[in-house]
């Protein structure tokens, strides 16, 4: 992406065990971004967290959770973000997608 300026960001908020077709659901989404050609895609893993269901997932050693918490973050130009919207959409379930604006500086 070499632009400056306005651009939006999409956050995919999900579990590290979500599926889709028997593979990660993250991984998923990122090869879909890919295809889409959306100037690129990170996942990020959280160590704790929590959501609707108010149960806390932690990696912490003594806890039995391995269910936890996961970014997709995308950043791109507007139309090409709300293009790409649908397609999260119908694959995220049960999870949270934010779109937000954002400055490019760099």
């Amino acid at each position: 992406m070499n632009f400056s300026g306005t651009a939006l960001r999409m956050t995919v908020y999900l579990n590290d065990c979500d599926q889709f077709r028997h593979r990660p659901l993250y991984n998923e989404i990122v090869h879909r971004a890919h295809n889409a050609g959306l100037a690129g895609a990170s996942v990020v893993r959280g160590c704790e967290g929590f959501g609707v269901s108010s149960r806390i997932h932690t990696s912490r050693i003594l806890s039995l959770s391995e269910d936890l918490p996961l970014l997709i973050i995308m950043i791109d130009q507007p139309g090409k973000i709300r293009e790409f919207l649908p397609q999260v959409q119908e694959l995220v379930t049960d999870g949270l997608i934010t779109l937000d604006e954002v400055e490019i500086v760099g």
